[in-house]
């Protein structure tokens, strides 16, 4: 059924078409909508059975979504930025145990500052976890990838991260495809846990496991990210077979024939990369975009394979590791090891600072003319940072550098603006 529809409403419609029976979240922008939809449809009796738990913090979301799926209850949370930092320990703890919770996680900035507007920090902080990280690039993937996160973490007994990119698609309203329930349930089984709490058969789950095992319970989880690799892209066929839309997957190439330079990218940044490669491709240039959908299991062989043919790599970061680079960007030159050609990372959008058509055309411009160095920081404003570091060079008490450019920013910017 198609519907004009906010994303997060469209994502809480999917996720209720999923028969989730525990839903537990604590409300943080911009994921806030998403839970909200779904408490409305558990309220009014459209989404039966299922318990909506009112927790007192992400921490406590994280755990009731652990005991819920221990139990044998199919669960489902979402976070945001510092939501998913405060839950950190128990996100570790629910790969750890092999529970196939899904949640979303509405791609927000870290402070400090405070900042509530888009980037992929949060969730590449938690890369590490054990848990599979599905990127959106439109509000259709989203929908799509939460029905196929609960059937490939159920699977595997693995949890699943759907992550979309906070305000570009949570609050944008636009058409969406939602299936009907009839076609949801043949689809997606049952919940038939591999591992359940029952007073009947009394088990112990998380004890304390000693070095004699300890390195095998996490060459498990390792293995099973490596088997997600084969079932991401056939169940990413399989949901294409049933309802007739190209979605998820490990990547997607986009006017990759004959390109020369190729820019890597996740989310909803790939809309823009393509336009921009088209407005580049007319004007005769061989460029195109590669966009990863599975950040975790990372595809490897999938990137060498579509980048091979590529004499330069750009890879478009909304995060990156302060003090080395590129978080990604670590990724694919793995992928690419031993192939010989230019790679470049450009750091673009921290903080939701909005990425443009026109800069991006411009860097590709300087990527493929040879310009472009080892590391670019799109459209980062030299004038503030400069007088920030001139400032802590000359004085010892040079104040808090976030108030300190925001006011070089109002003091330099142009008279009338």
């Amino acid at each position: 059924m198609l519907k004009q529809i906010e994303g997060s409403r469209a994502v809480a419609q999917a996720v209720a078409l999923a028969r989730p029976e525990v839903i537990c979240a604590y409300p943080i922008s911009p994921q806030t909508h998403i839970v909200e939809g779904l408490g409305e449809l558990v309220k009014d009796g459209s989404l039966s059975p299922c318990e909506f738990v009112n927790v007192e913090s992400e921490f406590a979301a994280m755990s009731v979504a652990i005991g819920a799926s221990a139990a044998g209850a199919r669960s489902y949370t979402a976070t945001a930025s510092q939501g998913l930092l405060f839950m950190a320990e128990a996100v570790y703890n629910a790969s750890g145990l092999g529970l196939p919770i899904v949640m979303t996680v509405a791609n927000r900035a870290i402070g400090a500052p405070i900042n509530i507007w888009n980037d992929h920090s949060d969730s590449m902080s938690q890369r590490d976890c054990g848990w599979i990280q599905l990127f959106a690039e439109t509000n259709q993937e989203a929908a799509d990838l939460h029905l196929q996160a609960f059937k490939l973490g159920e699977e595997l007994s693995m949890p699943v991260m759907v992550c979309m990119d906070g305000f570009i698609l949570t609050h944008a309203v636009e058409r969406v495809d939602l299936p009907t329930q009839a076609e949801v349930d043949a689809f997606l089984p049952p919940y038939e846990p591999r591992q359940v709490l029952d007073p009947a058969e009394p088990v112990s789950i998380g004890a304390m496991v000693g070095p004699e095992a300890f390195m095998e319970v996490r060459y498990i989880a390792h293995a099973k990210q490596t088997m997600a690799l084969e079932r991401i892209p056939q169940i990413a066929a399989e949901f294409q077979a049933r309802f007739g839309r190209d979605s998820g997957g490990l990547v997607r190439g986009y006017r990759l024939d004959g390109a020369k330079t190729v820019v890597v990218a996740l989310g909803s940044v790939l809309g823009t990369l393509k336009d921009a490669v088209d407005v580049l491709r007319d004007d005769g240039m061989a460029v195109g975009v590669l966009g990863i959908g599975s950040f975790r299991p990372f595809p490897l062989a999938a990137v060498r394979a579509a980048l091979e043919g590529a004499e330069r790599v750009v890879v478009l970061e909304k995060s990156f590791s302060v003090g080395l680079g590129g978080v990604v960007s670590t990724d694919v030159r793995l992928a690419l090891s031993g192939l010989v050609l230019h790679g470049h990372t450009v750091v673009a959008g921290l903080g939701g600072r909005a990425i443009t058509q026109a800069s991006l055309e411009r860097m590709l411009r300087d990527a493929v003319a040879g310009k472009l160095g080892p590391i670019t920081f799109l459209d980062l404003d030299w004038r503030i940072v400069e007088r920030q570091l001139a400032r802590e060079a000359a004085v010892r008490r040079s104040g808090p550098i976030a108030e300190n450019l925001l006011r070089d920013l109002g003091a330099a910017a142009p008279r009338g603006s």
